[in-house]
C-alpha cells in the first residue's frame, strides 16, 4: 500500500460520475458511483479488498481487521475478524479466508461465513498483498520489508516454505498454472515464481516504470498490466515479459490493478486524484485508456464482483500529519461504482 500525497490538511470526499469517453470501436457502459456503502465509525485505515463469488461477500483489509460486506443483502459487518494493521483479504476454496498482519507478521486463516479462527500463521517480516496459487494449493503472502513469501498451505493450517526473491515485493497474481507474478517497487520489474519448484525463475523488467504498485492479469491473453507511479500503466506479456504495447496514462497514486474476465476491462484506481481509470484491450488497437471515472480522493483499491460488474472501493478521508497521511478515523466507506441508473 502506498500513502496518498496532499498539500491539504484536510482531504474531503467528493464524488462526481462521468461517462464513458468512447474510443472508435470501443462499447462501453456510462459508470459512476452509484452509492456508498458506510462501515460504522472507528479505525478508517484500509488496504486491498476482494469479492468471494459464491458467498457474494467483500472483504475489505482495515487497520483492526476484516470488514465484511454481503452483496445481496447490503449487511455490514465491521469486524468480522481482528488484525494488525491488514493489508491483504484472500477468498480461498472451501468458505476459507486468509488475510495478512503487516504489524504481527502474521497471516490470519478463518472462515469467511463466521470469522472463526483457524490458525495464526507466521510469515516473513512486513506481510502485505497475498495470492491464491489454484494450481498449488498454496497461498503465497509477500513479505514487503524482508523480500520473501511466504508459502502457506491452507488445508494444513501452516507455513511450509519460504521463497527469497529480493526488494520490496507488492502485489501478486497468479496464472493458475503455477506461475506467480510480483512487482517489485524499488527494481520496476516483475519476479516470475515457480510454485512447483518454489524458486524464482525469471525477471521481466518494467520500462519507463517507477515504483510498480498494482498489477493486474488478463488470463486469455496472458497480458499483465503494471500499474506505476509516475502516472503510466505498463502492458507485458505473461509469457516472456516482452512488451504488449505502449504505456497508457494514467493519474497519481495507483495501488490497485483488477480485471474483470466477464467484461475484459482492467480498472486502476488512482488516489491520489480520485479517479477510475478504465483500460481495454482490443485485437487492432492494443491497449488504451478508455475511461476516467471520478470517484474520491483516496480511493486508491478496490474489488469486482464478477456477476454484475460493480466495482467497489475503500474510501476515507485524509488529513496531513508530522509523519504524513493518515485516515481520519470514522470516515471509512465503500463506493459502488457500477452503469449509470
Amino acid at each position: 500500500m502506498r500513502l496518498i500525497e496532499s498539500v491539504a490538511v484536510v482531504v474531503c470526499w467528493s464524488i462526481v460520475g462521468l461517462a464513458f469517453a468512447e474510443e472508435p470501436g470501443q462499447q462501453t457502459d456510462d459508470l459512476v458511483v452509484r452509492e456508498v456503502i458506510a462501515a460504522q465509525k472507528g479505525d478508517a485505515r484500509l488496504d486491498y479488498a476482494a469479492v468471494e463469488p459464491v458467498s457474494r461477500r467483500l472483504f475489505v483489509a482495515r487497520g483492526f481487521g476484516v470488514t465484511a460486506v454481503d452483496l445481496d443483502s447490503g449487511r455490514v459487518t465491521r469486524q468480522l475478524v481482528a488484525g494488525q494493521h491488514v493489508h491483504a483479504v484472500v477468498p480461498l476454496p472451501g468458505g476459507k479466508v486468509i488475510s495478512t498482519n503487516g504489524d504481527s507478521n502474521t497471516a490470519t486463516l478463518f472462515e469467511g461465513s463466521s470469522g472463526k479462527v483457524i490458525a495464526e500463521i507466521a510469515t516473513g517480516k512486513g506481510p502485505d498483498a497475498a495470492v491464491f496459487d489454484p494450481a498449488s494449493g498454496r497461498v503465497l503472502v509477500m513479505n514487503g520489508n524482508d523480500g520473501s513469501a511466504t508459502l502457506i498451505d491452507p488445508v494444513r493450517a501452516r507455513a511450509i516454505d519460504t521463497i527469497p526473491i529480493g526488494g520490496n515485493l507488492e502485489f501478486a497474481v497468479a496464472d493458475g498454472s503455477g506461475h506467480v507474478f510480483v512487482n517489485i517497487e524499488d527494481q520496476a520489474r516483475v519476479a516470475v515464481i515457480d510454485t512447483n519448484s518454489r524458486a524464482v525463475i525469471a525477471h521481466y523488467d518494467l520500462p519507463g516504470c517507477d515504483h510498480p504498485s498494482g498489477l493486474g492479469l488478463d488470463p486469455a491473453t496472458g497480458i499483465l498490466l503494471a500499474a506505476c507511479a509516475n502516472r503510466i500503466a505498463v502492458a507485458i506479456h505473461a509469457a516472456d515479459g516482452t512488451s504488449a504495447g505502449a504505456p497508457i496514462a494514467i493519474d497519481r497514486k495507483p495501488d490497485a490493478v483488477m480485471f474483470d474476465p466477464v467484461r475484459q476491462r482492467f480498472f486502476i484506481p488512482c488516489g491520489q486524484d480520485g479517479s477510475l481509470i478504465v483500460i481495454a484491450e482490443s485485437p487492432d488497437h492494443g491497449l488504451a485508456a478508455i475511461a476516467s471515472v471520478k470517484t474520491a480522493v483516496g480511493a486508491h483499491t478496490g474489488a469486482i464482483d464478477p456477476k454484475t460488474g460493480f466495482i467497489y472501493l475503500p474510501d476515507a478521508d485524509y488529513k496531513v500529519t508530522k509523519l504524513g497521511f493518515s485516515p481520519i478515523n470514522d470516515s471509512f466507506r465503500i463506493l459502488v461504482v457500477g452503469p449509470k441508473p
